[in-house]
């Protein structure tokens, strides 16, 4: 897991090798001792636990390698699980059959809904996760001015335009720069949108003073207030009213858990969004590069248009054309 996470990665050298060969052995220990049960299985559901919730089983390795590769382009003849399968993860089993029993579907007449690329003044960054030593004031609302210092994220508003387009919508259905904000959210129709994308940095609970729990960065006003201080938290998201087949969080850590003592993952962001009323979601396990989010996402609506392709083969889709990449060898990685 350690691994797989850049947070300390500043340039292409920094990039830490991953341990196929431990990959391999928890491959041994956890998955291959019940794979002869997926025999012609290509879709599989996982219920992790403890430890698991935070390393998508996707990077567990099938074959043992002779050697760790020595560059980049090596992580592509890597025997990865997630050639073989396209996995969903559940927060529980009997969240499927409830799924199947009681979910309906979906009277959503919209395609797309997008939010991101908040208006923030800091420099341009490529990195959606962050780290400051303080962000809120005593009462509990978000110092607006240090919201504002976050570094902007022009990327995210290519990104959301490659994907309405995928679903046939226009910019019309985009809420970016200064329309991106929490008011403006909160106030909206947003049962009448099949898929939400945000597009933005996410935190973590705990990461910054006086956050308790998870968010995501929206435009912050001119003077905070509890309705609206540029930080949608996942208490403030589970009060909204969804009718979505699919919420994509293309954001750092939105599978962090919810900060309190003992939580487990997919306890914050992930759960709220569930309570809100999303039937499906792409979160993230660690901080994300916009470059390789914008080419995960926009190849995975793509080939979910395709017919009889399930969201979660989009996504395994769009990991393999990702691995593919040879203008970017290090996205092998």
């Amino acid at each position: 897991r350690e691994g797989l996470d850049p947070l300390n990665v500043r340039t292409l050298a920094d990039i830490p090798s991953f341990d196929t060969t431990r990959a391999f052995a928890l491959y041994q220990k956890i998955f291959q001792p019940v794979e002869h049960l997926l025999d012609g299985a290509r879709h599989v559901f996982v219920v992790p636990d403890g430890a698991l919730q935070s390393l998508p089983l996707g990077v567990l390795v099938t074959k043992k390698s002779k050697r760790r590769p020595t560059d980049f382009a090596g992580y592509r003849k890597t025997a990865w699980l997630a050639r073989k399968y396209a996995m969903t993860t559940l927060p529980s089993v009997s969240s499927l059959r409830a799924l199947r029993t009681f979910a309906r579907r979906a009277k959503a007449t919209r395609p797309f809904l997008g939010i991101g690329d908040p208006k923030l003044d800091g420099e341009t960054g490529s990195s959606r996760g962050l780290k400051l030593a303080s962000l809120f004031t005593p009462r509990g609302v978000a110092d607006v001015n240090s919201v504002r210092q976050l570094a902007s994220l022009p990327d995210t508003y290519g990104e959301l335009q490659s994907l309405a387009r995928s679903l046939g919508a226009g910019d019309d259905a985009l809420m970016v720069g200064t329309q991106a904000t929490e008011t403006r959210l909160k106030q909206m129709a947003l049962t009448d949108y099949k898929v939400l994308a945000f597009a933005t940095h996410g935190l973590v609970a705990g990461e910054l003073t006086g956050l308790s729990e998870p968010a995501l960065v929206l435009t912050p006003p001119e003077t905070g207030s509890a309705f609206d201080d540029g930080l949608l938290t996942a208490s403030e998201v589970a009060q909204l009213k969804l009718d979505a087949d699919w919420v994509i969080l293309s954001a750092c850590n939105t599978a962090a858990a919810d900060g309190t003592p003992g939580a487990e993952g997919l306890s914050g962001l992930a759960k709220a969004f569930f309570y809100a009323g999303s039937r499906a979601l792409l979160v993230s396990h660690w901080p994300v590069v916009s470059d390789a989010a914008v080419a995960i996402t926009t190849r995975m609506l793509k080939e979910a248009r395709k017919p009889g392709i399930g969201r979660s083969e989009a996504h395994r889709l769009a990991m393999m054309a990702l691995i593919e990449d040879t203008d970017h060898p290090h996205f092998a990685h």
